[in-house]
């Protein structure tokens, strides 16, 4: 089976963007070194109100069951709860544009 391609977002607590995006920067590169996720290039961007965008593609159906069980990754989503609550992208405003812009994160 191919991957499976998530889009996630990611808001702010109050306080608490510079920790996320600190975070999020390095989310990936650790899902990559488990061994969790594709090479396909992801991406992250910040919307106007701080709620910051991920798009990554698991490696398989199975990867995605792996990390529930990976003790590196379940402690990354403990940080990550306790910087931001994770929202639908469809309540990010920006989505609601024919062209949704965003800021990237570098």
């Amino acid at each position: 089976m191919t991957g499976r391609i998530v889009i996630v977002g990611y808001k702010p607590k109050k306080g608490k963007q510079a920790e996320l995006e600190a975070l999020v920067k390095s989310h990936i590169p650790t899902l990559r070194a488990e061994g969790l996720i594709s090479n396909r290039d992801a991406i992250s961007m910040r919307s106007e109100d701080g709620t910051i965008i991920e798009v990554f593609e698991w490696a398989s159906k199975d990867a995605i069951e792996k990390a529930h069980s990976n003790v590196k990754i379940r402690e990354m989503w403990v940080s990550f709860s306790e910087v931001c609550d994770y929202v639908p992208v469809s309540q990010v405003k920006e989505i609601s544009s024919v062209f949704s812009e965003f800021t990237p994160l570098s």
